[in-house]
């Protein structure tokens, strides 16, 4: 995996980042642990979220992106000091 100094700042990110614009809609909260277990196996440090995800953006879905990247994080503290 290749590597970019983000912005001016000293932190390094992938070139591939992981989409996460169909969590919540499309992929279940499994599906998306499964994924970013896997990018992160590959090397992906950097994980894309937005405040309208999932897409199409609608009420009963709006925040579960960041709900599910919570989650992993919860299960896997260590990995925010990678």
């Amino acid at each position: 995996m290749e590597y970019r100094t983000l912005g001016d700042t000293n932190v390094q990110v992938s070139l591939i980042g992981l989409g996460t614009m169909t969590w919540g809609e499309q992929n279940t909260e499994r599906d998306a642990h499964e994924q970013i277990d896997y990018a992160l196996d590959h090397g992906v440090t950097l994980i894309d979220a937005a405040e309208m995800y999932p897409v199409p953006p609608r009420a009963e879905t709006q925040g579960l992106t960041e709900r599910y990247i919570g989650t992993w994080l919860a299960k896997h503290p260590a990995v925010r000091e990678r």
